[in-house]
């Protein structure tokens, strides 16, 4: 009888641990390949995102990246011009960024009078046209028009005055993009879906 209670007891415990595991992994599959949390620690993408918002960061969209192996996974579709992206900082790998893709590799950008211009058009959509920009850095200066080299893109804040991007240290290279940022899901009165 004793026998009996301590090989279900080991029972019990095995499937505890069993499940726990499989948990584990699955969390950890999820967290790598399809959606990761990230927490907004600046002010430079208000009024989009604020400090202390928790959002979900699809990684699917562009393709997951592996990790260990610098493996991409094929995209369901390339970054474009308007996307709010989560990056790898080019000047500090151990950090991510966030901030919105204004251009595209190949493509020309200028700040003229708080208006951004991609090859020579002013951007009209309402997510950059409602926004003041400001000619700062050295990719930024007033009639300066740069271009954005072959596989990386241009991104600025919303916030154009209190934001570090790449006005100041350049472009994004396309295998440093985690994935999307696509929805708000902390404090509960902010949740919605990013714009």
């Amino acid at each position: 009888m004793s026998q009996q209670k301590d090989t279900r007891k080991k029972s019990v415990i095995r499937e505890w641990v069993e499940s726990l595991l499989i948990a584990f992994l699955l969390a950890m599959v999820i967290r790598i390949l399809i959606v990761e949390p990230f927490k907004i620690p600046t002010g430079s993408m208000r009024t989009t995102l604020l400090e202390g918002d928790i959002i979900l960061v699809n990684k699917f969209t562009y393709g997951a990246r592996i990790p260990l192996i610098n493996f991409r996974l094929p995209g369901i579709r390339q970054p474009k011009r308007g996307d709010v992206i989560v990056f790898i900082y080019p000047l500090d790998e151990k950090k991510n960024f966030i901030k919105r893709l204004v251009a595209l590799s190949g493509e020309t950008v200028e700040i003229k009078n708080g208006t951004v211009y991609v090859n020579d058009k002013p951007l009209l959509d309402p997510i950059f046209n409602q926004r003041y920009y400001y000619n700062r850095g050295d990719f930024a200066q007033e009639g300066q028009k740069i271009e954005v080299p072959k596989g990386s893109y241009f991104v600025m804040g919303d916030n154009s005055a209190s934001s570090q991007d790449s006005r100041y240290w350049g472009f994004v290279p396309h295998k440093s993009i985690v994935g999307k940022a696509m929805f708000i899901y902390w404090p509960p009165q902010r949740m919605r879906l990013i714009r």
